[in-house]
């Protein structure tokens, strides 16, 4: 799309009220001292996200480039942004689970910090990395606050008969994009393959936990389990799983292994087997915290690629990974999903 368009699609959405200032921050009580300057939407609109993102790709004169990827079940647009021309290629997505929506304005923030504006060190990364997003995978989930796509016809291994697939369940890469039940799976295997990623790092949500000594957990990573995968795209994932702990620990986080399973179907496993560093990403479910959850995302976002950019990733210890801390037992109060094992 050309910059006519876009700017012309803006005054669109102007005229129509879609553009929204922050409304005040709330007031918080966060599990660690926090201090933002605005307060970004935590789970913008179908509509509002395609703004933002057509927004970015004006301002930022073409450095951002905005796909729609495909539609969903309900024929709403799965999006996709791309910044940056580097060799090294690193691809995020957000919001598999409907009901799990940080890791999608975390993108955003992401996306305006290193695609518009020109700032030296921007201007350097981009040269050396490109980065591309799918941009809240389950548009259907998220319309409904619930974990799977939509699908009335759904009568699935993983997910629910009646309701929907279990996105996150349906990337085996024995199973080719055509013949993916979960639409919205199928969108991202073809991405993944057009795109062919070193990095693929899933972003998703999980409960609120403690360690061993009480203290909470703020985020959770992994890396592949299936024993099928390399063991040096395994120690790969290791190592951007440890530069994910360093950015989300130093920006007042607190990260712990997530203690998920070996299928084949889960994204970091599936895309692992295809030699992706695969790595999943789990913000806990804070509310107080939920500005710098976001926030935390965004930085995890941005280490990843400045790690990427300098080839600092490669010289982390793998074995630095298992010394990461396990999660341990949900909070006393708190309710957690039985859901399977991302």
């Amino acid at each position: 799309m050309s910059l006519k368009p876009k700017i012309a699609l803006l005054s669109v959405f102007v005229s129509a009220g879609l553009l929204v200032a922050p409304a005040a921050q709330a007031a918080e009580t966060p599990v660690t001292p926090v201090t933002t300057a605005t307060t970004v939407d935590p789970r913008p609109s179908t509509a509002k996200l395609a703004f933002e993102l057509h927004k970015l790709a004006a301002l930022s004169h073409g450095r951002i480039r905005v796909d729609q990827i495909g539609r969903s079940n309900e024929g709403r647009p799965v999006w996709a942004a791309r910044v940056g021309h580097g060799k090294t290629r690193i691809q995020y997505v957000t919001q598999q689970h409907g009901d799990e929506p940080l890791g999608t304005p975390a993108a955003l923030e992401f996306l305006r910090e290193v695609g518009v504006g020109n700032s030296a060190w921007a201007k350097k990364l981009l040269a050396k990395v490109t980065v591309d997003i799918v941009v809240r995978a389950n548009p259907d989930g998220h319309e409904r606050d619930w974990r799977y796509n939509y699908d009335p016809d759904a009568t699935p291994e993983y997910g629910e008969k009646g309701k929907g697939y279990d996105i996150n369940r349906y990337h085996d890469p024995a199973v080719a994009p055509k013949d993916n039940p979960a639409t919205e799976a199928g969108l991202i295997q073809r991405r993944n393959a057009a795109f062919k990623p070193d990095i693929m790092v899933d972003y998703h949500m999980q409960g609120r936990y403690r360690d061993a000594n009480g203290r909470e957990i703020t985020a959770s990573t992994l890396w592949p389990t299936n024993p099928g995968v390399k063991p040096s795209d395994v120690d790969f994932a290791k190592q951007i799983a440890v530069v994910v702990q360093r950015s989300i620990d130093g920006n007042g986080g607190y990260v712990s292994q997530y203690p998920g399973g070996d299928y084949q179907g889960i994204a970091r496993n599936g895309y692992g087997l295809l030699g992706n560093g695969s790595v999943l990403i789990e913000l806990s479910l804070i509310p107080e915290r939920e500005q710098q959850q976001i926030q935390d995302a965004r930085a995890s976002m941005l280490a990843i690629a400045r790690a990427a950019a300098d080839g600092s990733v490669r010289t982390v210890d793998p074995a630095d990974a298992d010394a990461i801390p396990p999660r341990g037992p949900a909070l006393p109060g708190t309710v957690e999903e039985a859901h399977e094992a991302a």
